[in-house]
């Protein structure tokens, strides 16, 4: 066996060794390569290779790159003209999709521009602006803790603009208070056309103050981005946008505003921020946060605007997405009428178009598929009932456990595709809201999509759960105790008892429960014995002893508590639980109480006469132990009930029984 050791170390460290490159190899950032002819500038990038996620689709890489001069591209391997010589700074941020590494860390490389060509040759710049609005924001990816992402704000002097040039704000607002941590920082700006940070105060200073300003929303964007926002909402003057920026401020934690100038009509202007996704953020990675940003404009024929980025925390990146806006309810305030939003993204990543999508979701039990209503879509589609022959439209195939949106004879182009560059282009979804069955519980609800591009395989999506918060339902508990065979002599026999109960609210599955009574002063008479026969002096004067009897007292104030008790409701209206309970006197006095049967030395009638002595306080004295089960009956999750309940008390060992009558809230 000796000369076999040799070998068996060297393959340990061969496996160490292997295990470590791979460790190394996930982290090396990517090479930058770029090829400069004059202003001319083509770019590719080596990249470590992709580690395929079991069962997943093909995994492969997307794109994202500055130039360092306010221009950007998705494509792979992108072609840039600069305009004019100088140091340019390149980023490239890369995404791996379907792969179990690491991202690539982002890659800075600096090109210098020496010459320029009298005919510049033109950008092939992707189309940022999917709506009518002043502002949109675009980020280059899912966040993912511990990941940095880049937001892509862009403005412009939009088409139809009462004015020639456009000045104003642009506030970024983010970390929203809804979640307990913060899940965004921001890390870098990157501004090239003199934009400038402000506050709050300067940007107030700047807004218009004509009456007939007006608040305007966007209609909801696709692709790589969501945005929603209202119809226009009247404005009397500043000191109402005032109230409004307020107002849109208050859901967030922080914001960070940049004044802007003078952008000519057709303008499109942009700003790139880099976001560290905090490795803090929010562990549910089916949670959707929003980012927004409003557009203040200086002029007041304008409408300041509101756009909505919805991005889905992710734990690996997948184009095709299961999300549900709002995943955490509050059952109290949940009506069987409240929209459960739900929103299915897909991603073509094929060589080829896709001309039909079949996207099946699974339908949670407790939602009602007659309440289905499709609120948006990409690609927008005509219902296939109204469609001409061979016309792009979408269906419905609705069963008892899932629905099936199709698009058919559509056109959606691949990320591999020849003459594709916006990664924005081979991307859809479809938007719908579900509400609830009647009589819902509190239970999670869950739902997952199959995606079927064509002829291939499906792909598999997240699942999304929805969920209900806990609550706390306090509630109040009334009764009477009562021991069962012989009665304990220093402990009194039974007490009247008032407490207050606090568990989850109208809970479906098993439960915990907190009680604490508060117990009215009780008194306890013990007989001891009786001695007969004596002379006494009672006020001076001689008298007989007829008897004395002599007893023990005992009176406590004492307070019960339960520590721990697991309840089920089995039905609406009848619970069952089980638990400890401590029992402890905040305070006992004991003393000795004596009364005697006195006969005058005249012949009259005897009379009573008492008195206690070696009295004896004690505070936190005893202390005790019982274990218990009960049953209820009534309106166990949330109302009035009765109950009956056998507790089994240790040092020392007694049974009693607690009849009660409690009301959760």
């Amino acid at each position: 066996m000796i000369p076999y050791k040799p070998l068996i170390v060297l393959i340990v460290l061969l496996c160490i060794v292997k295990g470590l490159a791979a460790q190394v190899s996930d982290t090396i950032p990517p090479e930058i390569e770029p090829a400069i002819d004059s202003n001319q500038v083509k770019l590719n990038a080596v990249l470590r290779p992709l580690r395929q996620i079991a069962g997943a689709p093909a995994a492969f890489y997307t794109y994202f790159w500055e130039f360092g001069d306010g221009t950007y591209s998705f494509e792979k391997n992108p072609v840039h003209h600069y305009k004019d010589t100088g140091d340019y700074a390149i980023r490239l941020f890369a995404t791996n999709n379907y792969d179990d590494g690491k991202k690539p860390p982002t890659r800075l490389r600096r090109v210098k521009v020496e010459k320029k060509k009298s005919m510049l040759a033109m950008n092939n710049l992707p189309s940022f602006f999917s709506g009518n609005g002043s502002l949109e924001i675009r980020a280059n990816q899912q966040p993912k803790p511990g990941e940095d992402m880049v937001l892509l704000l862009g403005y412009r002097n939009k088409p139809g603009a009462p004015v020639s040039s456009v000045s104003g704000s642009v506030m970024l607002l983010y970390n929203e208070k809804q979640f307990t941590q913060s899940g965004f920082d921001i890390a870098d700006t990157r501004t090239y056309h003199n934009e400038s940070t402000i506050g709050f105060d300067s940007l107030i200073a700047m807004a218009p103050q004509d009456p007939s300003t007006f608040m305007a929303g966007d209609a909801d964007g696709a692709g790589l981005f969501s945005v929603s926002g209202d119809a226009y909402d009247p404005l009397a003057g500043k000191k109402e946008l005032i109230a409004w920026l307020k107002q849109e401020s208050a859901e967030f934690r922080q914001n960070k505003i940049w004044r802007i100038q003078d952008v000519k009509p057709g303008e499109e202007k942009f700003m790139f921020v880099t976001i560290n996704t905090l490795p803090e953020m929010i562990k549910d990675t089916n949670a959707v946060v929003t980012i927004a940003g409003l557009f203040i404009p200086d002029d007041p024929s304008m409408e300041p605007e509101r756009f909505n980025l919805e991005l889905q925390i992710v734990a690996s990146h997948d184009p095709n997405k299961l999300q549900l806006k709002k995943r955490r309810l509050n059952y109290r305030f949940t009506t069987r009428n409240r929209d459960n939003t739900y929103k299915v993204r897909f991603q073509n990543t094929g060589k080829g178009p896709a001309k039909r999508i079949a996207v099946t979701v699974t339908l949670p039990g407790m939602l009602n598929a007659a309440t289905l209503q499709v609120v948006d879509m990409k690609p927008a589609c005509v219902w296939c009932a109204t469609a001409y022959p061979n016309q792009s439209c979408i269906d419905t195939l609705v069963t008892k456990d899932s629905i099936q949106f199709i698009f058919k004879n559509i056109y959606l182009p691949g990320t591999q595709q020849d003459g594709v560059n916006d990664p924005d282009s081979t991307m859809g979804y479809i938007k719908y809201v579900l509400n609830f069955n009647k009589g819902m519980k509190k239970l999670p609800f869950v739902s997952r999509a199959s995606i079927v591009f064509d002829k291939n395989e499906p792909i598999i999506t997240n699942r999304s759960v929805g969920r209900f918060r806990k609550g706390l339902s306090p509630g109040i508990m009334v009764g009477y105790n009562m021991a069962l065979g012989d009665n304990i002599s220093d402990i009194p026999k039974e007490n009247y008892t008032i407490g207050f109960t606090l568990s989850e609210y109208s809970p479906w599955k098993p439960y915990l429960q907190w009680e604490l009574y508060l117990q009215p002063s009780r008194k306890q008479q013990t007989f001891i014995s009786r001695s007969l026969g004596r002379d006494t002096m009672y006020n001076g004067v001689g008298h007989k002893v007829d008897y004395k009897d002599l007893y023990k007292r005992v009176q406590v104030f004492g307070i019960e508590a339960v520590p721990i008790q697991v309840r089920y409701n089995w039905k609406s209206w009848i619970g069952t639980g089980a638990g400890l309970l401590v029992s402890g006197e905040l305070s006992r006095k004991t003393s000795d109480y004596e009364e005697a049967s006195l006969l005058p030395p005249n012949g009259q009638s005897s009379f009573l006469v008492s008195g206690e002595k070696n009295s004896k306080t004690e505070s936190f004295s005893e202390w005790r132990g019982a274990l218990f089960a009960d049953l209820q009956l009534g309106m166990v999750r949330v109302g009035p009930a009765l109950g009956v309940r056998f507790l089994h008390y240790i040092n020392p060992s007694q049974q009693r029984v607690y009849f009660f009558a409690t009301w959760r809230l």
